[in-house]
């Protein structure tokens, strides 16, 4: 049994990593806005906003074994119409927070067994899309963030990334909310249909786990082929 911390980690992405660690028997602590309800696994619920308030008195308890970082955005306007606080904001949601969280808890991390980390970029980053320089921008610092950190941070903690295609979640819901947009949005994949929570949710639980031992400093396209494939 492992011990994971999951940050944002109440719906969506962070709800079916819940599930997968609480069928596994692992144990959890979630930190998010939100209430994640009753759900086996479940150590603590502790309600805070990672980007605004305080972390320093949170109890994780001694050692975590695995932390995954959720909060994110999906902020696609054209760029002349992005204002340069649209581009702070998804910095600061994808990177300080992540920054701010990491620092926090790395000490509970160096004491854990086999530690790992895992964050989330986007297919935007290495396949240039339009209307998403500021995402793209902002995730591409995500990934910059987990190679240094990986290389510094070896042998002792591991740190991936995953790098989904448009998945649908309820920070997605916007541009899956017709039959057409769904319909538009599947045909774009070579394998012909967007993401569910649960295909970003297996790859991150495979990272935390002592399976992905020999795994660190990757960036993992969980995106129906569409940063690979042209079919």
């Amino acid at each position: 049994m492992r011990n994971y911390l999951l940050i944002g980690g109440s719906r969506g992405i962070g709800a079916a990593v819940a599930n997968i660690l609480s069928a596994q028997g692992d144990e959890f602590t979630v930190i998010s806005r939100s209430d994640p309800g009753s759900i086996a696994g479940l150590n603590q619920h502790i309600p805070r906003d990672v980007i605004l308030d305080d972390l320093s008195d949170i109890d994780v308890g001694k050692s975590i074994d695995g932390l995954v970082y959720l909060p994110g955005t999906i902020n696609l306007k054209p760029f002349r119409s992005l204002k340069t606080s649209d581009f702070e904001e998804d910095f600061k949601v994808n990177v300080l927070g992540a920054v701010k969280v990491l620092k926090t808890f790395f000490p509970h991390l160096k004491k854990g067994h086999l530690p790992s980390v895992v964050m989330y970029s986007t297919v935007a980053v290495n396949q240039g899309m339009p209307f998403h320089s500021s995402v793209a921008s902002a995730k591409g610092a995500v990934e910059g963030l987990v190679k240094s950190l990986a290389a510094e941070w070896a042998p002792t903690i591991r740190v991936n990334g995953i790098a989904p295609s448009l998945t649908d979640t309820d920070l997605a819901s916007r541009l899956l909310d017709t039959q057409v947009k769904k319909e538009n949005a599947e045909q774009r994949h070579p394998l012909r249909r967007v993401g569910e929570a649960s295909d970003i949710a297996a790859m991150t639980c495979f990272l935390l786990s002592e399976k992905s031992a020999w795994v660190s400093g990757q960036i993992i396209g969980v995106d129906g082929g569409l940063s690979t494939l042209k079919v």
